[in-house]
């Protein structure tokens, strides 16, 4: 089955890697599995990504990690298990790069993305890769409350410096040292994530 994966996949010019290791303490039950839009956070980005053209979606666990590839048990996902995910979260950035050359060494682009940010859809995810084309911009990164940040998308130039990153570190650190080579992509709700009963409320509400 790997095999298939794998070969299957160097067709694909862009990878979606979307990061749910999080223990979701402040919630007390695992973020990714909370109820939403009759599925689940995790599921409905999960579908979103799959909508993208000519790309392929790796799902990176830590925190839970058997109860959502149980509850979830998409074939045409990949799921990879960051066993270090409480060092933060570039381990899951690390596991995830890493899973991506390995199936897809030759991938041209990669979007990161998190599970708790319930109105992301698959237009977000395609404005990433339109504008860095038109931009002729490495780095394309969402924009929402005065910030920049996911989804975003980074060129195949950039991976090694996404596998060097360390401890808390994030993709953040990336679009402030490469300024000049960024384009930004309004995402009017990118500032609505999950962290608190009360994130989730407001939500559901």
């Amino acid at each position: 089955m790997m095999k298939f994966i794998m070969e299957s996949n160097y067709r694909y010019k862009t990878a979606i890697i979307i990061l749910a290791a999080g223990n979701s303490s402040r919630l007390g039950r695992p973020k990714q599995l909370l109820k939403y839009k009759e599925s689940t956070l995790l599921k409905n980005t999960i579908s979103e990504a799959l909508k993208v053209q000519n790309s392929f979606l790796i799902v990176v666990t830590g925190a839970n990690h058997d109860a959502i590839e149980k509850e979830l048990n998409l074939s045409e996902t990949i799921f990879t298990f960051n066993s270090d995910w409480e060092s933060g979260m570039s381990s899951s950035i690390v596991k995830g790069i890493s899973e991506l050359l390995l199936l897809n060494p030759d991938c041209e682009r990669c979007i990161l993305a998190v599970c708790d940010q319930p109105f992301v859809t698959n237009a977000v995810f395609e404005n990433l890769i339109n504008e860095s084309y038109k931009a002729e911009k490495g780095i394309a990164a969402s924009a929402y409350s005065e910030t920049l940040g996911t989804p975003v998308l980074f060129h195949q130039k950039y991976f090694k410096e996404l596998l060097d990153l360390k401890g808390q570190e994030g993709a953040k650190k990336l679009i402030k040292k490469y300024s000049q080579d960024v384009v930004s992509i309004p995402f009017e709700k990118g500032n609505v994530d999950i962290d608190t009963e009360e994130d989730y409320s407001q939500l559901i509400s």
